[in-house]
């Protein structure tokens, strides 16, 4: 099984390579990139081309590694005992399996995400390198060792909030997903508006690169962002005319879709301001 690029999904060459060589050496695959490059949608897309179930971990700040393997309810035996409730006998009924206990007892092989793990603690992925090393854990309250049925693929996302341990990282194997040319955003672009005219598609493009290239942006829009903004020129109906720069105003038409901060629109706000001043 090899994954490609899907009907819904454009995948570089180099995305490719990455992909199948984490398949092929059996380690997590890490990727990183900007928000909003199609890392946590890469893990769906690999689930659909190999056939296989998808089991998502999405890691919060308060997440702790020991979840992600289960987690034992004292609190509920607790109050079951004090009720006199039959099922304190039994410590199983008191164990909630984490993701990685789900991964690792699935009858069929299934690729599990583990999604922005840089929002977590330091210490994060540390506590998982044996885990996701041997593929095995032991559960103390009941004395069992879990170990995984068939080896999951693994994919990693990171935002690049946190470094990273370097004892993790040689466990990974690594890809970066740059931000895509002019060409292949244009091949994402009519994967999700096929019917999108040529002119239009141009033009907005090329009004977007400029927005990226502005110095002193804080935060530059992603790709998911690009298609919110041609969803909604496409839903205004508008003509590539219509998204002409206006001396007046720096700011691109429905520049919300595009700029998310105050900053950087104060910023469009002083360009035009200079361009008035030296007319």
């Amino acid at each position: 099984m090899k994954f490609a690029s899907t009907d819904g999904y454009i995948a570089t060459d180099d995305l490719t390579v990455a992909v199948n060589a984490a398949v092929t050496l059996q380690r997590p695959l890490l990727v990183k990139g900007e928000p909003g490059t199609g890392k946590t949608e890469l893990a769906r897309q690999v689930a659909g081309a190999l056939h296989l179930p998808l089991i998502e971990w999405h890691v919060k700040s308060t997440t702790k590694a020991q979840q992600g393997l289960y987690e034992y309810d004292a609190v509920s035996r607790l109050r079951d005992s004090q009720l006199g409730d039959a099922r304190v006998n039994d410590v199983k009924n008191y164990i909630r399996k984490g993701k990685l206990w789900q991964a690792f007892e699935a009858e069929a092989r299934v690729v599990l995400l583990i999604d922005e793990i840089d929002k977590a603690d330091i210490e994060f992925p540390n506590d998982l390198l044996q885990e996701l090393d041997r593929m095995e854990f032991h559960v103390y309250e009941t004395g069992e060792t879990i170990r995984a049925r068939q080896r999951p693929v693994v994919i990693i996302t990171s935002n690049n909030e946190k470094e990273l341990p370097d004892a993790f990282l040689r466990r990974c194997f690594f890809h970066y997903i740059r931000f895509p040319d002019a060409e292949t955003l244009a091949a994402i672009v009519r994967v999700h508006f096929p019917d999108i005219k040529d002119q239009l598609l141009t033009a907005a493009l090329t009004q977007f690169y400029e927005l990226r290239e502005v110095p002193g942006l804080k935060k530059k829009p992603s790709t998911s962002e690009v298609l919110d903004w041609l969803r909604l020129l496409l839903a205004e109906d508008l003509a590539p005319e219509d998204l002409r720069k206006d001396p007046k105003n720096a700011l691109p038409r429905l520049h919300g879709a595009l700029l998310k901060n105050e900053q950087d629109v104060q910023l469009f706000e002083r360009l035009a301001f200079m361009a008035r001043g030296q007319r």
